[in-house]
């Protein structure tokens, strides 16, 4: 820089030697100006070159967010067929107890799942008829026949969806019941009827035990 300066003052001495006029120190001060305002901006541009730039987030959801996902929707399912479960066991017990000579009764329900959905569909039957000459010069007809059922597609506002035809409730697996009095065969009889009825069950998957008095 100062010998930048040495020279800008070695340019704008006068013919004989002598210092340079008022202009001369004029100009070098304006060219010094310019000079450490385009310094600053060199400075300034790789400080900003230099700075991290924010990372975009990822519009893609990561394994660890759609297992968590995952997670929660099926901590939700179980979650309705406790309910469901709940609801079974609290209604049959307030039955059980109504009928004569059964009392204290207890139930324990276990569903295979929770409400199955059931859409419409189309069934698409196709023919394919071929004609082939056996070796002895005759003709065969060979029929083959498809059939392929197709999820029956509406239009909701601006989506399209399945159309829902029926929710079924979910099949029973199994029925514990607990109580006093079915020590009685006929007993014991009536309990297994009212349940399976209630819940459209078969009676080979309830079991009836007699409760410690």
């Amino acid at each position: 820089m100062k010998k930048l300066l040495d020279r800008l003052l070695s340019t704008l001495k006068n013919e004989d030697g002598g210092k340079p006029n008022k202009l001369g120190y004029v100009l070098v001060i304006a060219l010094f100006g310019l000079l450490l305002i385009i310094v600053s901006n060199l400075f300034q541009s790789e400080a900003r070159s230099g700075e991290e730039l924010p990372e975009l987030s990822s519009k893609e959801p990561s394994q660890t967010e759609s297992e968590t996902l995952l997670q929660k929707d099926d901590s939700s399912k179980s979650s309705i067929g406790t309910e469901l479960e709940a609801g079974y066991e609290k209604d049959l017990e307030a039955l059980l107890n109504k009928i004569q000579g059964i009392s204290d009764a207890e139930v324990m329900v276990n569903l295979d799942s929770t409400k199955k959905k059931v859409y419409e569909t189309n069934l698409v039957i196709g023919t394919q008829k071929t004609e082939e000459l056996d070796q002895n010069g005759g003709e065969r007809s060979i029929e083959d026949q498809t059939r392929e059922e197709q999820t029956v597609i509406v239009r909701q506002g601006d989506k399209e969806v399945p159309l829902l035809v029926q929710t079924r409730k979910p099949d029973v697996r199994g029925v514990l019941i607990v109580a006093k009095g079915v020590e009685n065969i006929e007993l014991k009889q009536w309990v297994v009827e009212a349940v399976s009825r209630v819940l459209d069950a078969p009676p080979h998957i309830i079991s009836v035990m007699p409760k410690n008095k």
